[in-house]
């Protein structure tokens, strides 16, 4: 592989890796900051323990999210060089605000959040966690304006003498009508992210024959996660239906790929659920299929009108082939669509199952039912739904961002610039691939010592209740001790 192949895989490694703890922070954060208010308004001692104990969780998955965060970064320098001085002046805005507003009211509000035991009144205290969600949602908007310019170019002007993209009207990049769609998708695809994470972890713990008393206890965390996770699974669904619309607007080629239409359909568009075909995704050999449904997702009407991969890359070699800017010169202008295309529907798939679930574990709970491990048979399923509801909207996020990116390809930024001119032109294949491998085996360490971290606090359960003393009477020159 050459340099640009081993830059794409660096990047894609760091990037899902990262993403990984993006969801989780911005859906636990809000589920903290809920257990702490009703504890503050209601004085139920199961809700502080839960707000602690979830609060423990939350702070190890801050914590590598923000490491992997910093790597995030240097991508740019390291291996992007001329894509950063491309859409630096559009980029640098967006993400100074992201890191000198959000990135900096998470970290100091979360130190207050676990510093503050006794030392805050109850309701301020409370008050900080919601601010840590708060910021977590300003880092999102932030970061994906910045990627929505890069899907729908607003609100600059290209320069030919310096070669580079420059910024006429923040506002028309913080309000691209891509960004609109994808925010709210992104933060619902999260708290769905956040819901499973505590459902799964409260099951896991029901599941144990030493629960004993505070089986009522995590069964109102098991029902709570269930909740936010099929309220936001069907937001999740509303959103994307809309982004759909959205891109097939602006990125008529990603749609087509998503599902391998090759040939433009005038009308009635049919979506296909499964299709066995082959590699390149060229021919078809068997395919089950919902008729219009590809019309009306393109569209919103059933008989609408789909371009194809062919005429859009007819369309895009004579649009951009004569355009005489080297940035956007490529021979294809078509990405890899078997990727495109199981990526979108995994991501839908998962999602769907996620969404069962928690309509399984509300039904188990439902008139104070407390599902537990009454045979092996039961106590296995169990502790599979355990395991594995967590694990499903994690990874249809990843594959949401998976088809998000590669979908995009060969472009950069869409339109402007295509990924084989961005790299860092100095930087010698071997030297990818160093940092690639150093990074990726860091990043393997993280993951032991986060799952590691994970389990031990989860097999430990929440710690029993102990009424926060009030903050007059702790000594004001005591030093601050980490609670946790």
């Amino acid at each position: 592989m050459d340099a640009v192949d081993l830059a794409r895989w660096q990047f894609a490694i760091v990037t899902v890796y990262h993403f990984l703890f993006v969801p989780v922070t911005i859906g636990m954060s809000a589920i903290v900051a809920w257990f702490h208010t009703r504890w503050v308004r209601h004085g139920d001692p199961d809700d502080l323990r839960l707000a602690k104990f979830f609060g423990k969780l939350f702070t190890i998955n801050f914590a590598l999210g923000l490491v992997t965060g910093i790597v995030q970064e240097f991508q740019f320098g390291m291996n992007w060089s001329d894509y950063s001085r491309f859409v630096g002046d559009i980029f640098g805005a967006p993400l100074a605000i992201e890191a000198l507003l959000a990135f900096f009211l998470e970290s100091t509000f979360l130190g207050l959040w676990i510093f503050g035991w006794g030392k805050l009144p109850a309701r301020l205290h409370a008050a900080t966690m919601w601010i840590v969600h708060v910021g977590t949602l300003l880092s999102a908007y932030f970061i994906l304006a910045a990627n929505s310019f890069m899907q729908n170019p607003v609100g600059y002007r290209f320069n030919p003498q310096s070669g580079r993209a420059e910024m006429t009207d923040f506002l028309a990049v913080l309000t691209n009508k891509v960004q609109l769609v994808t925010f709210p998708h992104t933060v619902f695809a999260a708290y769905m992210v956040g819901g499973a994470m505590v459902m799964g972890v409260a099951l896991w713990r029901l599941r144990r024959r030493d629960v004993g008393a505070d089986a009522q206890m995590y069964r109102r965390g098991a029902r709570l996660g269930a909740v936010v996770t099929l309220v936001a699974g069907l937001l999740v669904a509303v959103s994307g239906d809309i982004q759909g619309k959205i891109m097939t607007e602006v990125q008529p080629m990603k749609m087509a790929a998503a599902e391998a239409l090759y040939n433009s359909a005038s009308s009635n568009a049919p979506f296909s659920l499964f299709t066995v075909g082959s590699l390149d995704g060229q021919q078809e050999r068997f395919s089950i299929t919902v008729p219009s449904l590809l019309s009306f997702l393109a569209t919103g009407n059933p008989s609408g009108a789909v371009k194809g991969i062919n005429e859009l890359k007819a369309q895009y070699a004579q649009t951009y082939g004569q355009s005489g800017n080297q940035l956007v010169a490529d021979a294809t202008y078509t990405p890899n669509i078997p990727m495109a295309y199981w990526s979108f529907r995994l991501m839908i798939g998962v999602g769907l199952l996620a969404a069962a679930a928690a309509a399984l574990v509300l039904w188990s709970t439902r008139k104070g039912r407390v599902p537990g491990p009454t045979t092996a048979v039961r106590a296995r399923l169990w502790t599979w739904l355990a395991v594995g509801v967590p694990l499903l909207p994690i990874v249809g996020n990843s594959f949401g961002w998976i088809f998000t990116e590669t979908g995009r390809q060969p472009w950069l930024v869409f339109g402007l610039m295509s990924t084989t001119t961005g790299v860092s032109p100095s930087v010698p294949a071997g030297e990818v691939l160093t940092s690639m491998v150093v990074l990726t085996l860091l990043y393997g360490v993280l993951a032991v010592v986060e799952v590691k971290l994970f389990l031990t606090y989860v097999g430990r359960g929440a710690d029993p209740f102990e009424e926060p003393p009030a903050p007059e009477s702790t000594d004001d020159t005591a030093p601050l001790v980490f609670a946790y």
